[in-house]
């Protein structure tokens, strides 16, 4: 089995990039971004092994896990994952990680 079965390089990298850009995620953002499935093994990944301070808002009926970074995380403090190593990088070069297309608010794609 490799590295590949959990979630692929494209949905940890899609992942990192919207919650450093302040954007919130929910399990159909990344479903409809990259085809993914594994959103909430990402976040405790990112939790747990990166010392990432995700924030969990469970929303609706159904409870639908929606996560973001608090306004007050310095994205370039971040460690960041192999796959996504590349981002630090990227993120310095638009500013220290603020998209200026983006609120911060209503997921990835609006």
């Amino acid at each position: 089995m490799t590295d590949h079965w959990f979630s692929n390089p494209t949905q940890i990298y899609f992942a990192c990039r919207a919650l450093a850009l302040g954007q919130t995620l929910n399990h159909m953002d990344v479903i409809k971004g990259v085809r993914g499935w594994r959103l909430s093994a990402i976040v405790e990944t990112l939790r747990n092994r990166y010392a990432w301070p995700i924030v969990t808002e469970y929303r609706g009926p159904e409870r639908i896990g929606h996560y973001h970074l608090p306004k007050t995380c310095d994205v370039t403090k971040l460690d960041y994952p192999p796959s996504a190593r590349r981002l630090a990088e990227e993120l310095a070069a638009l500013g220290g990680g603020e998209d200026p297309g983006n609120s911060g608010a209503g997921g990835v794609d609006g």
